[in-house]
């Protein structure tokens, strides 16, 4: 289920500047913080994230044209805010939901399957200097 773009705009000025504050902090929430593609703009992002064991995948509520997603797409540096901590993303790549299901860490595998948002996740992986340090 794709959430309407007029439901995605008043998120944007209603509820994203209370809910930045509270999804660092909350399971399965995480804040986005990406460059604008056009602009250069510092942008956060409050999104669904769930980790993996070489990064997190994030729902896509809003669609395929969402101003968040074609920015990590295009390639500028994204960092989650989870937990009190940065962690820098690399390797964007748009899956079906399913798809990354099993990639999922076991906890939290069972909200992100009943999560009614089905038309694709993003994985994001650690950046390979990230990766031999977590190991």
């Amino acid at each position: 289920m794709r959430v309407p773009r007029a439901v995605a705009k008043f998120h944007r000025r209603a509820t994203n500047p209370v809910a930045r504050s509270l999804t660092p902090w909350l399971p399965c929430l995480g804040t986005l913080e990406h460059t604008g593609r056009k602009s250069g703009k510092q942008y956060r992002t409050p999104l669904l994230v769930f980790r993996t064991h070489s990064g997190f995948v994030i729902l896509i509520g809003y669609g395929l044209g969402s101003d968040w997603l074609k920015n990590v797409l295009a390639g500028g540096p994204t960092v989650l805010h989870k937990r009190g901590k940065a962690i820098p993303l690399t390797n964007p790549q748009i899956v079906e939901k399913a798809e990354a299901a099993p990639l999922i860490t076991p906890a939290p595998r069972l909200f992100y399957r009943i999560f009614p948002y089905n038309e694709a996740a993003l994985v994001l992986c650690y950046p390979p200097e990230l990766e031999v340090r977590r190991v």
